[in-house]
């Protein structure tokens, strides 16, 4: 049986092309910096956020909390959207591994700007409470429906951390997306911010691995952290011939991704029982609730008509497009769940 499945573009498979290039990878240790097909991974990433340097590793949750212990002190604060990925699925890292505290901002779609920031900044120099120390970003907001910032909106948050000395981490696993929606490069959404994090086992369709861009000093220490972290993968140009071919490959088709999303939320829309605003599906998540059904039995009867879908909270379920969905799987989708949601109490 084939399911359908919409639980996160985390399933994407490799692609033929990225399977011959992982066969054919030359590769060296890439602990001792010997890897030719990680360091040629690393500059096009580089180059492609107008960076100094960049670090391949083997998830995106190590690569966020290199870059947080690399960028702050233990006491202080990092100040982020409450929905972030950060917050919410990292298991405590921040606290465990950099010693920092979570100071936490709801904000509209998950978009963070001055206004709402401005009374959570702590300045340093005040002797009793924590200063903030870093400002965390997420583009897209994975639990906010795949939300994005504009260049403008980033562009006023980094007028503001400047005017702070407050860098920025931006965690961008989903920032192809957000580039992709709005016709504009990476470089233009990341410019401003000490380091960026994105995925290549996402949308890009890699079978693993994310990248740390940033200064050559701050790549240096997250570098040591990477070690320190268990990251160190030795040969790992096996993985690093995917995620070539990734950027080189399969950034420009995240717009199919979009369109099929938005088709999705469409036809979804037309069920009765579900609560859907369809102009919020700008990237490739769907959002939407089921007031009064039992979203674990909405899922399992799903997942018996070759359906896969996931939930972020009690009445709501999210689903999100990628490459190995078809365009005419949504209609699929739709119509099995107008029958379920009768069903189900």
């Amino acid at each position: 049986m084939r399911y359908i499945d919409l639980r996160s573009d985390t399933v994407t498979l490799p692609t033929p092309l990225m399977r011959e290039a992982m066969a054919a990878a030359e590769v060296g240790d890439d602990v001792y910096g010997e890897d030719p097909t990680v360091n040629a991974l690393e500059n096009k990433a580089s180059g492609l956020f107008g960076r100094e340097a960049a670090i391949f590793f083997p998830t995106g949750t190590m690569a966020n909390q290199a870059a947080i212990r690399a960028l702050t002190e233990p006491g202080q604060e990092i100040l982020g959207e409450e929905r972030s990925h950060v917050f919410n699925y990292e298991m405590g890292a921040a606290a465990a591994i950099s010693g920092v505290l979570a100071k936490t901002v709801s904000a509209p779609d998950g978009i963070l700007d001055p206004p709402l920031l401005e009374p959570c900044y702590a300045p340093p120099g005040i002797p009793y409470r924590s200063e903030t120390g870093l400002l965390l970003i997420e583009n897209t907001g994975n639990l906010a429906g795949g939300s994005y910032y504009t260049v403008a909106a980033w562009q006023h948050l980094t007028d503001w951390a400047r005017e702070k000395s407050l860098p920025i981490h931006l965690d961008g696993a989903r920032i192809f997306n957000a580039a992709v929606a709005l016709g504009v490069t990476v470089r233009d959404l990341s410019d401003g911010a000490a380091t960026v994090m994105f995925s290549l086992s996402k949308g890009l369709s890699a079978p693993a691995g994310s990248i740390l861009v940033g200064g050559a000093e701050t790549c240096r220490v997250a570098r040591r952290i990477r070690k320190m972290l268990g990251g160190g993968m030795r040969q790992a140009g096996i993985l690093a011939a995917a995620g070539i071919v990734a950027l080189d490959t399969m950034i420009n088709r995240l717009a199919e991704d979009h369109a099929i999303a938005y088709d999705l939320a469409c036809g979804l829309a037309s069920i009765r029982g579900i609560e859907i605003n369809v102009s919020k599906v700008v990237t490739n998540i769907v959002l939407f609730r089921v007031p009064g059904k039992n979203t674990t039995e909405v899922l399992r009867s799903l997942k018996e008509k070759g359906i896969l879908a996931g939930s972020i909270a009690t009445g709501i379920i999210r689903m999100v497009t990628h490459k190995d969905i078809r365009h005419n799987d949504i209609f699929i989708v739709i119509d099995a769940v107008s029958k379920v949601l009768p069903e189900v109490s």
